[in-house]
C-alpha cells in the first residue's frame, strides 16, 4: 500500500499563527490563532505580531496535528511561508519549521505567500482549469496573474502605488472605523446607496492598478462636507461606504474583464484577503450568470491568511519534486520570479 503524503504546513506572515495538515491533497485540518490585539493600534504592530506568534505556533500546530489525528513521525514534510510578509513574524514560523523538518529528517517547502493564495483555489472542488486568470486583492497587494500551470505564473498587472485593501481599510479609518475597516464598509454598505456619491477613478494604462488617487478623493470630499456638516459622516455612513466599496470593486473588475478578454481566458478567480467581500463575490458571480466566464471564489477560510493555501502550494510543490535546502532565510519582500 502506497504511504500517503502528509505536509503540515505553517503561515506567519502577518499577524495570523494559522497550521494545517494535508494528505494527498486533500486539507485534513485548517486553524488560524488570531491576534485581537492590533485593533487597539489601528494596525498591526510588527514587534507584537512576532512576540504572540512565538506564544501561539506550538498550541496551534499540536492542535492541528491532534485533529488530524496525525503523529510528527508519519509526517512526509513541513512547508512554511518564506515571503512576503513582516520579517519578524516570518521568522517565528519559519525557523520553527525549518527546525522541526531538521529534527524529523524530512524535506522542508518554503512557499510564496501570494502564490499560495492564488493555489488556495485548488484547496475544494470544483477546481479551475489552465489557463486561468486570477485577480489576487489584499492590504498589501493587488495583482492580475495569468496561470498556465501551478507554478507557471504571470503577472499580468499590479498596483504602482497602494493595494486595493489598503484602500479599504485607509477609507474606513477616515469614516472614523476601527481596525481592520474593510469588512465594516462590506457590512455597512448593504445597509447604503452606492450611486448616491461619487468618487475619482484613475485612469492608468495597460493593466495596472492605482488607488491612492482615489483615498485623495475621499478625503478631501470627507473634509468638505464634514467643515460644512460636522454630522456628514455619522448621517451618510452607509451611503459612504456603499460608494467607496462600488468604486473599488468597478476599479477592480474593469481591468479584470479586460485582461480575461484580451488573453481569452474563460477561467477566472479571485483571491486574498479582500476576495471575501460579499459585494465583490457577488459582482463576480454575476459574471458567470451572464455566461461569460466561469467564476471560482475560495471558501472564506482560504481568503484570509491561513495555512490551508500554504498547504496545497506545497502539496503541488512536492509532487514536482521542488525540495528546498534548510540554509534559506525569509524575506519580507520576494518576486514570483525567485520561486
Amino acid at each position: 500500500m502506497k504511504k500517503p503524503i502528509l505536509i503540515l504546513a505553517i503561515e506567519s506572515s502577518c499577524d495570523d499563527t494559522s497550521a494545517a495538515i494535508i494528505r494527498d491533497g486533500e486539507i485534513l485540518v485548517n486553524l488560524t490563532a488570531t491576534q485581537n490585539i492590533h485593533e487597539h493600534y489601528g494596525g498591526v504592530v510588527p514587534e507584537m505580531a512576532s512576540r504572540a506568534h512565538l506564544q501561539n505556533i506550538v498550541p496551534v500546530v499540536t492542535a492541528a496535528l491532534q485533529k488530524a489525528g496525525v503523529k510528527k513521525t508519519e509526517l512526509t514534510a513541513i512547508a512554511c511561508t518564506q515571503a512576503p510578509g513582516l520579517l519578524g513574524s516570518l521568522i517565528v514560523g519559519f525557523n520553527f519549521a525549518k527546525g522541526l523538518a531538521q529534527g524529523l529528517n524530512i524535506p522542508f517547502l518554503a512557499i510564496h505567500h501570494m502564490q499560495a493564495h492564488i493555489l488556495a483555489h485548488w484547496a475544494t472542488a470544483p477546481q479551475p482549469q489552465f489557463p486561468f486568470l486570477c485577480l489576487t486583492v489584499s492590504g498589501g497587494h493587488t495583482q492580475l496573474v495569468l496561470l498556465k500551470d501551478f507554478f507557471e505564473m504571470e503577472i499580468i498587472g499590479t498596483t504602482i502605488d497602494d493595494a486595493a485593501g489598503e484602500a479599504f481599510d485607509k477609507a474606513a479609518k477616515m469614516l472614523g472605523l476601527p481596525y481592520p475597516g474593510g469588512p465594516l464598509i462590506d457590512k455597512y454598505a448593504q445597509l447604503g446607496n452606492p450611486n448616491k456619491f461619487e468618487f475619482s477613478k484613475p485612469q492608468i494604462q495597460g493593466f495596472n492598478y492605482s488607488f491612492s488617487g482615489l483615498k485623495t478623493s475621499i478625503l478631501y470630499f470627507l473634509q468638505k462636507q464634514v467643515q460644512a456638516n460636522p454630522n456628514f459622516i455619522h448621517e451618510n455612513l452607509n451611503d459612504l461606504c456603499a460608494a467607496i466599496q462600488q468604486t473599488i470593486i468597478t476599479i477592480l473588475l474593469q481591468k479584470f474583464i479586460k485582461a480575461a478578454k484580451q488573453y481569452k481566458v474563460k477561467n477566472i478567480g479571485i483571491a486574498g484577503g479582500v476576495s471575501a467581500n460579499g459585494a465583490l463575490r457577488k459582482r463576480m458571480l454575476a459574471l458567470e450568470e451572464q455566461g461569460q466566464f466561469k467564476v471560482f471564489i475560495p471558501e472564506f477560510q482560504y481568503c484570509t491568511d491561513n495555512a490551508g493555501m500554504i498547504a496545497v502550494a506545497a502539496y503541488q510543490k512536492f509532487l514536482k519534486g521542488k525540495i528546498d535546502t534548510l540554509d534559506l532565510a525569509p524575506q519580507a519582500k520576494m518576486s514570483f520570479m525567485q520561486f
